[in-house]
This record gives C-alpha cells, sequence and structure tokens, in this order.
C-alpha cells in the first residue's frame, strides 16, 4: 500500500476511534443535507403531480382568457373577453374544433349551494356541452348537457364529486334539485373524480349550461368568458396561437405598441410556468439551506481545531517516525472529508424518509420526486464544505514542531 493509501486508512481508523466526536462533527452537516434532500423531494414531487394534471389537457389545448394590468386593477379597469369576441373567433379561426366558451355567471368567486339543510361554497361555471370534450373530463354517473339542455336553457346542473360529498347527496344524485344562489337546478350528472392539487380539490365544482347561466347573470355587462379548444394538428398550435392574438388585438382595437389585455396559453405553457416557480422555490430554500451547511462546516472546523490540540503527541510522534508535513495535512483533510460526507449520506436517508413519511401522512403532497441532480448537488456540496472548512485545522496540525509536539502535555 503507497503512503497515501496509508493515509486514508489511518484517517477512516481515527474517525471510527472517536466515533462520538465524529457523530457531532457531522451533525450540522447531517441536518443540513437532511433538510435540502426534504425540501427537493417534496418540491419536485408537488411540480411533477401539477405538471402531470396539465398534462392531462393534452398538448393541443389552447386557452383565452382576458388579461388586466396591476396598474390598471388599482385604477378599478377591468379587461373581459365577451362573447362577441367568442363568436367573431369561432368564424375566423381555422385548424381547430371545440371551441368553448365558459364564465362565472355568479362572479368570479365562489356561489352557495344548498340540498336541504346543508350548504357548500363551491365554484359554479356556465360551459357549452363541447366542455368534456375539450378537457377530457367526463360523467362518472348521469349524462352532460346536450344541445337540447343549451337551446331551452335548462335549469340542469352537473356536479363534482366533492360537492357530492359535501352535501351528502348519496352515491346516485341524479334527479334531486340544488339550490344554486336562489335558483333551483335538477342534477344530471356527477362528474369523474381527479382528486387534489396542493390540497386544492379538482372535483369541487357546479357546472350549467352556457345559456342558462346567462340568464342568471346580474349584469351582462359584467360577463368575461374563457375560451378553450384543441388545435387539430398539434404542429400548427403556435400558428393558431399566433393568428388568436392576431384577431383579438385587431376586435380590441389595440394600437401596435399597446400590450395584449388578453392571453392566449398553451397548456405546455401553462406547465412552463409552473415548473418556473416550483424550480425558482426549489433554489431559494436550496440557498437558504446551503448557508445553514456553511454554518455545519464552520462546526467542523471548530471541533477538528480542539481534535488538533488532543493529538499534538500523536502528530509528534508521526512526524519523529519520518512524516513529512504533507502526510500530516493529508490525513486532516481526509478526516474532514470523510465526516463531512458521511454526515450527507446520512443526511440524504433521513431526509428521503422524512419526504416519504410526508407524503404518506399528506397525500395531497403528490409523491416524492428526488432527482438525480439533488443527490450529486447534496453529497458534493457536503464533501466540499468538509474539506475547505478543514483546511485550518489540517495546516495547524502539519505546522507543528515535531520537538515541540513530544514535549506537549
Amino acid at each position: 500500500m503507497n503512503s497515501y493509501g496509508v493515509i486514508l486508512q489511518l484517517a477512516f481508523s481515527n474517525v471510527l476511534r472517536y466515533s462520538s466526536r465524529s457523530f457531532l462533527t457531522a451533525l450540522g452537516i447531517t441536518v443540513s443535507v437532511a433538510s435540502l434532500v426534504l425540501v427537493v423531494a417534496l418540491v419536485q414531487g408537488v411540480s411533477s403531480s401539477v405538471t402531470s394534471s396539465f398534462d392531462n389537457l393534452g398538448a393541443s389545448v389552447l386557452t383565452v382568457q382576458s388579461q388586466t394590468s396591476f396598474a390598471d386593477q388599482l385604477l378599478g379597469k377591468r379587461n373581459r373577453l365577451t362573447f362577441v369576441d367568442y363568436t367573431k373567433l369561432t368564424r375566423a379561426v381555422r385548424g381547430v374544433t371545440n371551441m368553448v366558451p365558459a364564465f362565472f355567471p355568479y362572479g368570479g368567486g365562489a356561489a352557495e349551494v344548498r340540498f336541504g339543510n346543508r350548504s357548500t361554497s363551491t365554484r359554479v361555471l356556465a360551459v357549452s356541452p363541447m366542455y368534456q370534450d375539450t378537457y377530457k373530463v367526463y360523467p362518472a354517473l348521469g349524462r352532460f348537457f346536450t344541445a337540447g339542455d343549451e337551446q331551452s336553457k335548462r335549469k340542469v346542473c352537473v356536479i363534482g364529486d366533492r360537492v357530492r360529498k359535501d352535501l351528502k347527496l348519496g352515491r346516485n344524485p341524479i334527479g334531486q334539485f340544488l339550490n344554486i344562489s336562489g335558483s333551483w337546478f335538477k342534477i344530471v350528472g356527477v362528474m369523474e373524480a381527479r382528486g387534489e392539487i396542493f390540497g386544492i380539490s379538482q372535483d369541487d365544482y357546479v357546472l350549467m349550461p352556457f345559456s342558462t347561466g346567462e340568464t342568471e347573470l346580474a349584469n351582462v355587462n359584467q360577463q368575461d368568458i374563457n375560451i378553450a379548444m384543441n388545435v387539430r394538428n398539434v404542429d400548427e398550435i403556435k400558428q393558431v396561437q399566433d393568428r388568436i392574438e392576431t384577431l383579438l388585438r385587431g376586435f380590441h382595437n389595440l394600437k401596435p405598441r399597446q400590450d395584449n389585455d388578453f392571453t392566449v396559453m398553451t397548456a405546455r405553457q401553462l406547465t412552463e410556468s409552473i415548473s418556473t416557480i416550483t424550480n425558482m422555490l426549489t433554489i431559494v430554500f436550496g440557498g437558504m439551506i446551503g448557508i445553514s451547511m456553511l454554518v455545519g462546516g464552520i462546526g467542523i472546523m471548530n471541533i477538528m481545531l480542539a481534535s488538533v490540540n488532543e493529538r499534538v503527541r500523536e502528530i509528534g510522534i508521526c512526524k519523529a517516525l519520518g512524516a513529512q508535513r504533507h502526510h500530516i495535512l493529508l490525513q486532516f483533510l481526509a478526516e474532514a472529508g470523510i465526516i463531512s460526507t458521511l454526515g450527507g449520506i446520512v443526511g440524504l436517508m433521513i431526509g428521503g424518509a422524512l419526504a416519504y413519511a410526508a407524503t404518506l401522512l399528506v397525500p395531497a403532497l403528490g409523491t416524492v420526486h428526488m432527482p438525480l441532480w439533488a443527490v450529486i448537488l447534496s453529497l458534493g456540496f457536503s464533501t466540499l464544505v468538509g474539506l475547505f472548512f478543514g483546511v485550518t485545522p489540517a495546516a495547524h496540525a502539519a505546522s507543528l514542531d515535531p520537538i515541540e509536539a513530544l514535549r506537549y502535555e
């Protein structure tokens, strides 16, 4: 075995010989890495769940909705998309199918829905019959709206599974009547369940026919429509998106340098927006935990400086037996690197276990997802921190005079 092999072996044996001190030295690194792994696993897991939910919409979906800048909102201004915009788009846009309008007949917030003496607050949307094919969500019980419902403005509704449970409607509520903000609606369908995201139910809503929703509007001038559609050829989605932007800017008489008062987004852009937010959260939390890892490194330096003072005679004997300055330096650096790396490995396992336990306790957090880059970054950074803060005590040990070290009491 060459001299470097011997140094590494001695470093391992010293870490094991002073196991209690090694444990305390590595504790700061272990806690920091466990925190980093826990945060990254949960954030990435939630991100993955959200992304897959948007992916379910399909790559061919385009959504159009109004947009009002923060400055205009402060001035009390509110941009809107009207049914006239929708009608013009249906006539002018080519290459799309299932163009479906939707709006909140009782305002953008929730509406009160009652059944008997029970009530709940939920989202109420007025939509056309094409809604189910556009969003790929279908009734689990009963039926969706028909063209006949739309033409005759029937007061019928379909409900999400969460509403059925909140109102204790039983397994099959078809034919029951709900009171929605003072009007009675007959339940004709219950939509299939989609679960939760961020602890928010995707099944907490009531849908009614678009024409029926218009009869419920308190002020038709307040109507603000969202439009969704499927692009027939996915390869042409960018061209269709640009075409819609051009048409709407023309409909709204916007000048060349004037910002859009609407947004046209693809399902992929929605997914990318969510990913951008979660990646920023990962970086921010990772940076904060990285600072705590540096504090752990300072702990390594302090405890190893104390260790050098305790082992002065040992260092003197090694030098008397022929150990060179760089041999002592490398031995203490190796001990610092081994301690921080082992601390990082233990922290990795603890953080992974905590993330798994958290998803068992709170299923809405989604499935644990630990990217390989996070594992490499955790272990690499913890090792570098140990080596960096191990330089000072190692240099101190290497600089000891052998005669003085042997006389040290």
